[in-house]
């Protein structure tokens, strides 16, 4: 069954929207560039069994923490980017995409000799066809970044809570910060009653006594070694030892066709069906913007149940466009209009 509101949350809800864009929020984490090479398919090679693409078209978009920074902005927020890039051509493009979309890059470190970090993927097709995704390759740096560099960006960011009115963390693996770093970060905006939200793609269970987070079901998986699949006595078993565990506000897992889940204390577990199409064209970049909008939802004042309301609508808009994409306030609004 989809999701679906009473009259009086929905109107909760538009109002909610309308003061997303008088938020500020912090993004502190990896800048990924996605890279979309588009191919037109001209034969099979003689030399192996492989087609040849002649190149039409290539695309870099924000992507992990960027797009995340990306989806922000197009829902209206004034967000500002934490995070390095390197002195690379992806780098070059990250910052032009920030720049087209009036997003501030004052709090960008560029790091000699560093690859920013890019996922290429080679798309192909008949003329007038569909392109299919044929195969990704990923570009990542060959060490950590020095910890002198991941405290300025916590320098950067613990400077900004004071005129901010949350905190995103977006870890993709590339060192850019941690759960030692986040956690200096988490007391000040503590003190300040700042909501600091963490996507963490491998070390999740590093990261204690933040406001909430938003995995994906895989994640949460991998990160106690149990599968979940329709099993949910399991996931509500995994879902209270994580919120126990860790510490948290909220834990939101967010389920692919089957919605999300969501967790708080001394509370049952919330289970909200998805929105929209059960069949998505494209889940790429889709965890980027639920956090996006689950982190506004909470700045804005929502309560968790509101707040993972608004990030369920805007990743079942996303998951039917293809690549990395974002959603406006604009698409947001006129989707919860019409729930």
């Amino acid at each position: 069954m989809p999701m679906t509101l009473q009259a009086t949350e929905r109107t909760g809800l538009l109002k909610l929207l309308e003061r997303f864009p008088r938020q500020r929020i912090i993004m502190l984490g990896d800048l990924v560039a996605d890279q979309s090479v588009y191919g037109e398919i001209m034969r099979v090679s003689r030399e192996a069994p492989v087609l040849i693409l002649k190149e039409r078209e290539k695309q870099v978009v924000p992507g992990g923490g960027a797009n995340a920074a990306n989806n922000l902005a197009a829902l209206g927020a004034r967000v500002t980017p934490v995070g390095i890039v390197g002195d690379d051509e992806t780098g070059d493009a990250l910052l032009r995409c920030f720049h087209e979309r009036q997003i501030s890059r004052r709090h960008i470190l560029r790091v000699r000799n560093h690859l920013t970090p890019t996922k290429t993927r080679i798309l192909g097709g008949l003329s007038h066809w569909q392109r299919q995704q044929i195969v990704r390759i990923d570009r990542e740096p060959l060490r950590p970044l020095p910890t002198t560099i991941r405290n300025q960006l916590t320098r950067k960011a613990a400077g900004l809570l004071g005129s901010s009115n949350g905190l995103l963390v977006a870890d993709y693996g590339y060192s850019t910060t941690n759960a030692r770093e986040v956690d200096l970060l988490r007391r000040r905006s503590k003190r300040l009653g700042i909501p600091l939200t963490i996507d963490s793609r491998y070390d999740l269970l590093t990261y204690k006594n933040l406001t909430a987070a938003t995995p994906n079901e895989p994640e949460v998986e991998a990160a106690f070694g149990k599968t979940i699949g329709n099993d949910s006595e399991r996931l509500h078993t995994l879902g209270r030892r994580f919120l126990r565990r860790q510490g948290l506000e909220a834990l939101l897992i967010t389920r692919g066709r089957d919605g999300m889940a969501l967790f708080e204390p001394h509370r049952p577990p919330c289970h909200i069906p998805i929105f929209g199409s059960d069949q998505a064209v494209d889940v790429t970049g889709a965890g980027d913007t639920v956090i996006a909008a689950f982190t506004l939802a909470l700045a804005a004042g929502a309560g968790f149940l509101d707040a993972a309301r608004v990030a369920n609508c805007a990743g079942g808009i996303v998951v039917m466009k293809r690549g990395t994409a974002t959603v406006s306030l604009g698409e947001l609004t006129e989707a919860i209009r019409n729930l």
